[in-house]
């Protein structure tokens, strides 16, 4: 299911109705109270001019927030950037959102952001555009999830951060927490990562823009990597799981998953789209749940709901501080989109991202390519009500 907000269009709206309160004095029809000493007695009719109802829903009547949303971009967008959660093996319905895309010919990828498994799926596609276009981005992300799917190892699970925070403590324990000891080495996954992206192509004039995002260790913060600056050391540094193997070094600075900072970065994605255009478009692409019925009990359950909390924590403080801005500037106009997975996979928020299983990566793949294709169906007004959220619900929950 997609989400639509037209941000820029809702500021729209409440500063034209500010404007129009401010040019009609709706208390002006109602006179002042005459002074207790006078003797006359007040004519009974002057209170009923007061405020009348019908003129007060008059006035909130004019330019209502549907016909200010309603503008001449075209639909499907000619150009879109791309905000790619990650989230482990939940990122294959990423594949097939992606899919999708490349198969509309009007749509150009402008900008790409990932952290994560997110990292992943957008330099294979940014590498394929590069390439060979769009055909070259379907095969290279396909080869590299059906790969993954059939080998079902840890390194297939190293190359996707499928292991969370608090589920790898749980599963390996004290031995690999103490820093002592590194079962993976870090040549194979480079290797295998070199074989699925040619980091040179990244470079290309033609290659879309990237936004990859790894957590510097020294001080907690986002550490954005551009295309000039992506190696297969920072696809591994956004990818690191810090209490699976050790920590990837990047010109002296030491870097964990990406995730934990931005996941995946939008403000900055918003920052460099609105440079390049005065009425961008960007698309989310959330994989992991933001919404569990159930109350975990177990301790498997417990970490993984936190670790569910924790990757969506930093989305939504970004996605709110979007919205403030947009409601408090004149910035261009923004049309935020959103393809969650939980809105299209029953019961994702059970599911563990380290699953492999064959079934589910190709029920996560379909999903995603139907969730694509109502997003595109849907209409530039967002079509279905359901689908358009109000601004007083920036987290897009």
């Amino acid at each position: 299911m997609g989400a639509h907000i037209d941000a820029g269009s809702q500021g729209a709206a409440r500063t034209a109705a500010s404007q129009l309160l401010s040019a009609t004095d709706i208390w002006s029809g109602a006179p002042s109270p005459p002074p207790a000493a006078k003797p006359e007695p007040v004519p009974s009719p002057a209170p009923v001019a007061v405020a009348p109802p019908p003129q007060r829903v008059e006035v909130e009547a004019v330019a209502p927030p549907v016909a200010i949303r309603q503008t001449s971009r075209p639909w499907p967008p000619k150009k879109l950037s791309l905000a790619l959660q990650g989230g482990g093996t939940f990122a294959a319905f990423t594949w097939g959102v992606l899919e999708r895309l490349l198969e509309q010919p009007d749509i150009e990828i402008d900008a790409i952001s990932g952290a994560s498994a997110g990292a992943i799926n957008a330099l294979l596609l940014a590498c394929g555009l590069a390439e060979g276009g769009r055909e070259a981005a379907r095969s290279r992300l396909s080869r590299f999830w059906l790969r993954l799917m059939h080998e079902a190892s840890f390194r297939s699970l190293m190359l996707v951060g499928g292991f969370s925070p608090a589920g790898s403590s749980v599963a390996f324990g004290p031995t690999l927490r103490s820093g002592q000891f590194d079962p993976f080495d870090l040549d194979p996954l480079r290797q295998a990562l070199s074989r699925d992206i040619d980091f040179s192509a990244l470079r290309a004039a033609n290659a879309p823009r990237l936004l990859i995002a790894a957590t510097r260790i020294r001080d907690g913060q986002q550490q954005i990597f551009r295309n000039d600056a992506i190696t297969a050391d920072v696809a591994l540094a956004s990818t690191c799981p810090p209490l699976v193997h050790c920590a990837v070094e990047i010109d002296g600075e030491a870097y964990w998953d990406g995730g934990f900072g931005g996941n995946p970065p939008l403000v900055k994605l918003v920052q460099e789209s609105g440079q390049e255009s005065a009425t961008p478009d960007l698309l989310l692409v959330q994989v992991t749940p933001s919404r569990d019925s159930y109350v975990p009990i177990t301790l498997a359950a417990i970490d993984r709901r936190l670790d569910q909390i924790a990757a969506n924590a930093a989305l939504n403080a970004e996605l709110a501080a979007i919205a403030w801005a947009q409601s408090q500037t004149t910035a261009p106009s923004l049309r935020l989109s959103r393809i969650a997975a939980e809105d299209s996979v029953d019961g994702l928020a059970q599911r563990s991202s380290t699953d492999l299983g064959r079934g589910f990566i190709r029920t996560l793949h379909r999903s995603g390519r139907e969730a694509a294709e109502r997003w595109l169906g849907q209409g530039a007004s967002g079509a279905d009500a359901r689908h358009t959220l109000p601004a007083a619900e920036p987290a897009l929950a």
